[in-house]
């Protein structure tokens, strides 16, 4: 076990290994140069809001009528959608950031607490399809400055 990241709150940059290397273990010294899972992802990077305190976690998406990018709940295993205005995507993922499940949840619902994640993606419904996040991808997340 590796030193535990301290997460802090602010912005950063998705990165989504390639596809082809979903199956590949955390250690594998590939996986560092993978390239992003689609092509128009190379030239743009994608932002990520991170909510590592109470209230950015509880403030989350609400009173949003939409999102640029995505946001990451840390730490957190299990999200709710009441008073939401849009329906989301939401990645579960492992202390490594590899996606465990994702799930598209409409306005009004609760999620069941995944047992192994330890973080939280959300995005705007569909976005995670478009980027390519499914079970087993790593995910890279870099804080900007």
């Amino acid at each position: 076990m590796g030193r535990r990241r301290q997460w802090n709150n602010g912005t950063g940059t998705l990165r989504i290994a390639d596809a082809s290397q979903a199956g590949a273990s955390p250690t594998d010294s590939s996986l560092a140069d993978a390239s992003l899972a689609d092509a128009s992802l190379a030239d743009e990077s994608l932002t990520v809001e991170i909510a590592a305190t109470y209230g950015p976690r509880r403030r989350g998406l609400l009173g949003r009528d939409r999102i640029e990018g995505a946001i990451l709940l840390t730490p957190c295993n299990s999200v709710h959608t009441f008073r939401m205005r849009f329906t989301i995507d939401v990645a579960y993922l492992d202390r490594e950031l590899r996606v465990i499940d994702v799930h598209t949840m409409k306005p009004g619902r609760l999620s069941r607490p995944r047992l192994r994640a330890r973080h939280v993606l959300e995005a705007e419904a569909g976005a995670m399809a478009g980027w390519g996040v499914r079970p087993g991808v790593q995910l890279t997340i870099a804080a900007t400055t």
